[in-house]
């Protein structure tokens, strides 16, 4: 490897990374550090610059460039990557310095560190030689103030001049103001190419001696975000409550990386900053998304419900009010995404500051709110949240079902926003078998089976509080139940299985998916329909080894490396997991945990958003999506499921109980959970080697046999 740093201008970097104009960045290898609403990004021996690489805060990338080289010495990267979600380390060896043996002796270290609207990056010069050095540092620094979509979409930005001042730079547009101060401050600091600007140092290393200097980047936006950072408590809540530790470290190390990872994932209401919800994912989707921010609040609800609360409430008060084809709101609709700015990729995508265009995070809303009732959400707070599960609920059948066909469905009234509104929001998604692609309105099979669910808990829900239609929605569901198993269900030479989705003349798109393990546990399948569901999950063209494809692999236009067309999603596989157990077919559940896990250590507990579906039979490990999120809130969420699912753990709090059936403990007991909460009580498990369970911190009678 050539260790020299070369091409100031950023076309090595670029290369490096995958980067080409007009094509989306990779992100594999890259370092990420975060504490929404801001994150760094970087290569992985720390240096900024090429690519999707810089410091962003919001949907502005603030700090394009920065970089450091010891001139006139062959720089040579040793190591480097997080110490947790907002910070990092790298050692790179300044070659030939106070050497007098093969042992390296000089190191320029880098140290990171994210805070919400600040990034701080501290260089350390060492010198562990006989001899006094002399160091030529040179950190250069540049932005583009480029916003995220650019970005995303492999666009050049050209850079913002710097202003230059004595400790360091500043750069402003509109309403941003960046600035980068130094300390101590350099010996000069002088343009450099590009519209960027080097901060210069002459540092005398005695033998032994270390020197060090401290950049901070700071942002100012005065048009402000769409929402606020979490208070730091709230952020160690989420990091530090809960603690595992089992006969499997793979799953240990997961749970443990997933907390802090969510923790920087973590944001604010500015309407209520004590309402706080997860951002989807990072780098791209570092904001409120309904469907994301919901199923993941879902599933860490075992460890308390003050985050699904946040979630609920944040979302009711965006709820939809109107019919705005524009956004696609309506009445009751629970949003997409919200951003400042809107999105604007160019050509056929463009989404407005608040869009609406989504299937699935209505009724998904409604099952929140019910989940978490049955967790312990306070009753005054579920009941103050009641007109807005009645709102959703209308959508449902007036809005959600536009044809009166009895189920819900899509299509994009803009003509510039998604063509397919379910989570495979991909164009090529949604398809039939032989690869015909689905043309709108299209209702897909879990969202059926979102609704279904939504119906019997939110009837649920209003026979609990005295209100109205409670049997109304009962015979709602059934009568989807219904029309669902006359319509959906296809059948090939291994059988029947439910297809992904009806089409625009009402026909199934028979694609075999990851879709239907959706369906599991939600009251939408029978026994027998369950069981014939769970025998495709767990066949060889849907489970990979390592999660379950999104598209079986005998199908035409099956690509591992399809976003939804034959990758692996974690969430997926954690809902599949948990419909499973909730049907009582743990032995189908058995190898699809056993294959997250095997992800999860394969990259070292910071599942990403997807990996590539290849499958255990051909790679000793998966290989990632080049362009996935990571961290990604629904694939650190599901190690909560997974733990949940070992344990057999459901809750009532209504009536103050829980029930555990450890089924699936067998291969990582011992095992002891800590930090679990229902309602306001803290408790935790233990579940012996001999498979012998103890439950603390609850009163007696609350845990039962389910």
């Amino acid at each position: 490897m050539d260790t020299t740093v070369k091409a100031h201008d950023g076309t090595e970097a670029a290369a490096a990374s995958g980067a080409q104009e007009g094509l989306q960045p990779f992100l594999h290898d890259a370092c990420l550090t975060l504490c929404a609403p801001s994150l760094a990004v970087s290569h992985p021996d720390g240096r900024i610059g090429g690519g999707p690489d810089g410091f962003y805060h919001g949907d502005r990338r603030v700090l394009s460039l920065l970089e450091a080289v010891a001139e006139s010495v062959p720089n040579a990267p040793i190591s480097g990557g997080p110490d947790s979600a907002d910070r990092a380390s790298f050692r790179t060896v300044l070659r030939g310095l106070a050497e007098h043996s093969p042992d390296p002796a000089v190191t320029l270290e880098r140290h990171r560190v994210v805070r919400a609207g600040e990034l701080t990056e501290t260089f350390t010069l060492a010198n562990a030689g006989r001899t006094a050095v002399t160091v030529r540092l040179t950190l250069r620094a540049g932005s583009d103030l480029a916003f995220l979509e650019s970005v995303k979409s492999g666009r050049p930005v050209p850079n913002v001049p710097p202003t230059r001042q004595a400790d360091g730079l500043t750069w402003s547009h509109g309403p941003v103001t960046v600035r980068l101060t130094a300390s101590p401050a350099p010996d000069g600091v002088e343009p450099a190419a590009g519209q960027t600007a080097a901060l210069g140092y002459s540092v005398e290393l005695a033998p032994g001696a270390r020197w060090e200097t401290t950049l901070r980047c700071t942002v100012e936006d005065q048009a402000g975000q769409a929402f606020a950072a979490a208070s730091a408590e709230a952020r160690a809540r989420l990091a530090d409550t809960a603690t595992l530790r089992s006969a499997d470290r793979g799953l240990d190390h997961w749970f443990a990386r997933s907390r802090s990872d969510l923790a920087a994932l973590l944001l604010a209401d500015p309407q209520d900053e004590n309402d706080t919800f997860l951002a989807a994912g990072a780098p791209w989707f570092l904001t409120l998304f309904g469907r994301d921010s919901i199923l993941a609040a879902r599933m860490l609800l075992p460890l308390g419900t003050d985050l699904a609360a946040g979630t609920l409430r944040t979302l009711a008060r965006r709820q939809g009010g109107t019919v705005d084809p524009g956004t696609e709101e309506q009445p009751g609709k629970i949003l997409h995404e919200v951003r400042r700015d809107g999105l604007d990729f160019g050509g056929e995508l463009t989404l407005p500051p608040c869009y609406f265009g989504t299937v699935d995070a209505t009724p998904l809303w409604v099952t929140l709110l019910h989940d978490a009732w049955r967790w312990g959400m306070r009753p005054e707070e579920v009941e103050r949240l009641l007109p807005h599960a009645e709102s959703a609920l209308t959508w449902m059948d007036r809005y959600g079902d536009a044809d009166g066909d009895g189920f819900l469905e899509y299509v994009d009234s803009t003509g510039r926003g998604l063509s397919n509104q379910g989570w495979k929001d991909s164009g090529d998604a949604v398809r039939s078998r032989a690869g015909r692609l689905a043309e709108p309105p299209t209702a897909l099979c879990e969202v059926q089976a979102y609704a279904h669910e939504a119906a019997l808990g939110a009837a649920a829900l209003l026979r609990a509080f005295g209100r109205p239609d409670a049997d109304r929605w009962e015979e709602w569901a059934e009568r989807l139940r219904l029309r669902f198993r006359e319509r959906f269900w296809v059948e090939d030479a291994e059988g029947p299985y439910p297809a992904i989705a009806l089409g625009h003349d009402k026909r199934p798109l028979d694609a075999l998916t990851s879709n239907i393990g959706h369906l599991l546990g939600t009251g939408l399948l029978d026994d027998e329909e369950s069981r014939l569901v769970a025998a495709r999950l767990t066949g060889a063209h849907l489970d990979s080894g390592f999660g379950l494809r999104t598209l079986a692999d005998d199908s035409t236009g099956f690509n591992p490396l399809g976003y939804h067309i034959g990758s692996v999603w974690p969430h997926d596989t954690a809902m599949a997991v948990q419909g499973l157990v909730r049907a009582g077919l743990h032995e189908a559940a058995e190898p699809l945990i056993a294959g997250l896990i095997r992800a999860s250590v394969a990259f070292d507990g910071r599942l990403p958003e997807l990996f590539a579906g290849h499958g255990a039979g051909r790679d000793s490990r998966p290989a990632p999506y080049p362009a996935s999120c990571r961290p990604q809130a629904w694939a650190a969420a599901s190690s909560v499921v997974v733990l949940q699912a070992v344990l057999g753990l459901t809750a009532d709090a209504p009536r103050d109980r829980i029930s555990m059936s450890p089924e699936l403990a067998a291969g990582y007991r011992p095992l002891r959970a800590t930090g679990l909460r229902l309602a306001d009580r803290g408790f935790e498990v233990a579940v012996d080697g001999d498979g012998g369970t103890h439950v603390a911190g609850l009163p007696e009678g609350f845990v039962q046999a389910p």
